[in-house]
Order: C-alpha cells, then sequence, then structure tokens
C-alpha cells in the first residue's frame, strides 16, 4: 500500500538554511494536496540561563524578543505556504528542546512527512536546525526530508524532482524506503534509479572474498529486482546497478552520475558481513549530499 502523505510540518527559525527546507516541504505539500504545519520552537535550553542575569524587565524583554523572533520565522513561512496552498495552512510556536517539541508535534498532530533544512541559526538567536535536524532524524517516527542549504531555492509547487534515487540493501528498512520512493515518483512523475552496494573493503583479507563477493553481488541483483517489481506494480521507470565500495560513497557517487534530484534511504539496515547501508551510512549521506534526502524510519514498518 502506497504511503498517505497528507500533513507536513516544516520546522523553521528564520534562517536561510529553514527557508530552502520550507520551500521544499510546501512544494511536496502541494503536489501531493497536503496540509502544512509551521513550527519554530524557542529552545529553553538557551534562553533560560541567559535571561537569568537579567532579571525584571530586561528578563521580560528578552524573553519577548525570542517570542517575536520565533513568531515572525512562522508568519513568514505561513505567508509563503498560503500563497501556494489549497489545503489548511498552521503556523505554531512551541517552547522546549527543539527536537524533543519537533517529535511531539508530530504525534500530536498526525503528521506524515517532516521537511527541514539541515542547517539553521546558532548562538542567542538559537539553534533550531543542524544539530537539531540530526536528532530529527535519529528520533523521528515519521519521514524526513533534509534539505541541504546548498539546494537551490524554488517556487513551490513546480514540480522539483526528475530522478529519484533508492538505495537498497535488502532490508525492512530499505523496502520501507522503496514505498515511500515510489510514491514520490509517483506524485512528482520521476524517473527511478535504484543502486545495490558490494563494499569490498569488508572482504580484505578472506580466504573466501572471491566466494562471499560472488554472493553478495547475487544479493544485490535480486534486491534490484525487488525495486523493479514494485516500480513495475505502480508505473514507475526504473534503472538500477551493482556497485562497488563503501555504501555511502557509492550512493554519492551514483547522485551525482544520474543528476538525482532526491535520495530516498531508510534509517536502519543490516549490519555484519552483509554491511549496513542504513544507520550510520544515512547519517553520511545526509551530510554530504548537494540534493535533499529523504529519511525513513523503520517505524513506518
Amino acid at each position: 500500500m502506497s504511503p498517505a502523505i497528507d500533513s507536513i510540518l516544516v520546522p523553521t527559525d528564520g534562517s536561510e538554511g529553514a527557508t530552502v527546507g520550507a520551500q521544499r516541504g510546501i512544494d511536496l505539500a502541494a503536489t501531493a494536496d497536503a496540509d502544512v504545519h509551521v513550527l519554530s520552537v524557542v529552545d529553553t535550553r538557551e534562553i533560560e540561563p541567559s535571561l537569568s542575569r537579567f532579571g525584571g524587565k530586561d528578563r521580560s524583554d528578552r524573553e519577548q524578543l525570542f517570542e517575536d523572533e520565533a513568531r515572525r520565522a512562522v508568519d513568514s513561512v505561513t505567508g509563503l505556504a498560503q500563497t501556494h496552498l489549497s489545503g489548511r495552512v498552521t503556523g505554531t510556536v512551541e517552547r522546549g528542546v527543539p527536537f524533543q517539541a519537533i517529535n511531539e508535534y508530530v504525534e500530536g498532530h498526525d503528521i506524515d512527512v517532516i521537511a527541514m533544512g539541515t542547517h539553521g541559526r546558532t548562538g542567542l538567536q538559537r539553534l533550531l536546525l543542524g544539530s537539531v535536524a540530526e536528532k530529527v532524524l535519529r528520533t523521528a517516527n515519521v519521514p524526513v526530508v533534509a534539505v541541504p542549504s546548498t539546494v537551490d531555492e524554488i517556487e513551490p509547487g513546480e514540480g522539483t524532482y526528475e530522478n529519484v534515487l533508492l538505495p537498497t540493501d535488502n532490508s525492512d528498512g530499505a523496502s520501507v524506503a522503496i514505498d515511500w520512493g515510489m510514491t514520490l515518483a509517483t506524485l512528482y512523475g520521476a524517473m527511478v534509479y535504484t543502486i545495490y552496494s558490494v563494499d569490498t573493503s569488508l572482504l580484505a583479507g578472506s580466504e573466501r572474498a572471491s566466494e562471499i563477493h560472488g554472493a553478495l553481488e547475487q544479493v544485490g541483483r535480486d534486491a534490484l529486482d525487488a525495486v523493479r517489481r514494485r516500480a513495475r506494480a505502480t508505473g514507475v521507470s526504473v534503472a538500477g546497478n551493482v556497485g562497488s565500495g563503501p555504501a555511502a560513497r557509492v550512493i554519492l557517487a551514483e547522485s551525482g552520475d544520474h543528476d538525482i534530484d532526491l535520495i530516498v534511504m531508510g534509517t536502519h539496515g543490516r549490519s555484519g558481513i552483509d554491511r549496513y547501508l542504513i544507520g550510520s551510512v544515512t547519517e553520511t549521506v545526509v551530510r554530504n549530499a548537494d540534493v535533499p534526502v529523504c529519511c525513513v524510519p523503520m517505524t513506518e514498518l
């Protein structure tokens, strides 16, 4: 069954990184005809220790400054969303630890997808994104579209993604990501590329290296066939191949070779001799990709 995308959460802190994430989130909402929730979190860990030195009126004034800044960030994104969407747009300012507040909002408002920039503001202006994005990726129970600050700004509704990359390791985590990848490819009319990586560095020094390598290549071909079957069932065009080398490096190289617009990966995969594709590999890809990466958690199973 194809995943439903009815509601999208866009966290923001008003930074340029948050803006490009918001644009992609609103674009997805426009394409999927989904509602948008815009959230800015006033980080109490950053504010309260600083404000405690000021007391009285000064404390109140500085506290209000942070609140006003968060509200301006929300109003900016909600204004953009309302320009491009027919669905409901909701804006909210919360207090707390940002990644926890984001996850709580997801649970409380039946959010299907989070779209957020991977870099935001630091210092007294709060850190909403950046390390917070990484924590959200590790803890969220719904897919997170992580958008690097280097992506081009877009006009939401343009139909951003033409080529989608679906790495696979034949694990349950990768299987769930494939469902989401097919859904996104269908929404955007995109071509799908799929890749399975045999990490030959893990075989160095093994007397059975050739035998194991051959077995892993067969696993890879089987994994690609599973993606092809899923693609045929959904009417999506797909091309795939078995690569060689560390998974993150192969994925990033494949992204560049095929002019990929979006990478869709699970957040947990296999470990040991079968490799893990997902997990720390996903984090490496997110940190180094110059395109958005949709990270799909195992909890979607």
